[in-house]
């Protein structure tokens, strides 16, 4: 599309330039940022129980579910084979901002998001299973068991309980964990550490949210701009939600590499505004809200290397006929391949395949790369140990053929659709 042609495509499209969200899209796409959001503060470490945890802890809601043990305290490293937190966005628009309407429509989870972190405490892995995605749903609170209804059915068929145990079977690991989050927080996110740096290919105009991007290379995102380009489907990869997952990684990999940047990590004012930004907009399981165990979860993800925290898709499809049909499909045997190795606590790796699901993105050539960790040197047996020279320890990985997704590490561009 022409520069000349950008003003009467947006003037037909309706499209808001700041602020402005078409309703019905708005509110249900836009949380494809919203675990993610979590995830982020989670897996960049943000140590919240340096911050005033108690007072934060005041802000959180919490939710009884069956594998809790009425918010007794816990011990992270008491789990073999590491821990998993579940992270689940609704599209409820009660208690939310007024830019979203006033009618509170469904209540769905149209995010997703597994998080997995491993015994030894040195890799984690996140998978985001695509809300379209068909699963067998167990008998829940207000219904099931059902065939042919994607994930994001299950919030609404018995809460976050139902999401919890549709994981579960789903998947074959046990949740200790669990998060439901609204999509009031992004905003304020985003705006917490000074916005996002974000790479794309080429401009991205997304008539369907308002996104509007006019030049290729890197662009600092943050409020409601940066809502825009996470909510994007249309504007991305081959406009699927498989493509969005894969555009949505390039955001949350900078927003990791932020958060663990200096800048970040030691600025009081934006490591405070962030925990209130993600505290005020959470329901935690009781267990998960106790502020010893935030604490203890975020300074065990604040020393994961960011090569060894993998963002990667549940393995699935477009395509298919039948009850998948116009929906998403599992690819059961690489699925099944992804959580054997998880199960077995094995860190997950990434091959040069990996990156781009559906187009979504793309490595950035302008920007380094990771490189494989360097054999460790033979030590000098007279010298003296400086533990602040230690160097970093890279755990072998477990690559998958045909899982997609990237590391943390990994400097990635959104690809326009």
């Amino acid at each position: 599309m022409s520069e000349r042609e950008r003003p009467a495509a947006r003037e037909r499209a309706g499209i808001a330039r700041h602020g402005r969200l078409t309703p019905a899209r708005a509110w249900k796409s836009i949380l494809a940022v919203i675990a993610s959001s979590l995830a982020v503060v989670l897996v960049a470490g943000v140590s919240v129980g340096a911050i005033a945890v108690w007072q934060l802890q005041s802000q959180i809601d919490t939710v009884e579910i069956d594998f809790d043990a009425g918010g007794a305290p816990v011990n992270i490293g008491a789990w073999e084979g590491g821990f998993n937190i579940l992270l689940v966005g609704s599209d409820t628009r009660e208690g939310q901002s007024a830019a979203f309407g006033k009618d509170p429509g469904s209540e769905l989870n149209d995010v997703t998001m597994l998080l997995h972190v491993s015994g030894d405490q040195k890799s984690a892995v996140l998978v985001s299973i695509p809300r379209d995605m068909v699963v067998p749903m167990p008998k829940c609170e207000k219904g099931g068991p059902a065939t042919g209804l994607p994930i994001n059915n299950t919030l609404s068929y018995g809460g976050l309980s139902c999401t919890v145990l549709t994981v579960q079977n789903l998947t074959g690991l046990t949740i200790q964990f669990a998060g439901l989050i609204t999509f009031d927080g992004v905003i304020a996110m985003s705006d917490a550490v000074g916005g996002v740096p974000v790479c794309i290919t080429e401009p991205i105009f997304d008539p369907y949210t308002g996104l509007d991007l006019p030049t290729a290379g890197e662009h600092v995102l943050s409020g409601w701009t940066a809502l825009a380009f996470l909510r994007s489907r249309h504007g991305v990869g081959d406009g699927s939600d498989l493509g969005r997952i894969s555009s949505q990684q390039v955001y949350l990999s900078s927003l990791v590499r932020t958060i663990k940047s200096d800048g970040t990590l030691n600025d009081f004012g934006k490591l405070y505004n962030l925990a209130q930004a993600a505290t005020q907009n959470m329901t935690l399981s009781e267990g998960f809200a106790r502020p010893d165990t935030l604490v203890s979860i975020a300074l065990v993800l604040k020393d994961i290397p960011l090569e060894t925290i993998a963002m990667v898709q549940y393995p699935s499809r477009t395509g298919g006929t039948g009850i998948y049909e116009g929906k998403v499909q599992p690819i059961t045997s690489t699925a099944n391949a992804l959580f054997e190795a998880i199960r077995n606590d094995l860190p997950i790796g990434l091959d040069a395949n990996a990156v781009g699901a559906n187009g979504g993105s793309t490595l950035n050539p302008n920007a380094p790369q990771p490189e494989q960790p360097a054999p460790p040197a033979t030590p000098d047996p007279s010298a003296t140990p400086d533990p602040s020279e230690a160097p970093v320890e890279i755990p072998e990985t477990t690559v998958i053929p045909g899982l997609k997704g990237q590391t943390a590490a990994m400097h990635t561009c959104s690809v326009a659709n």
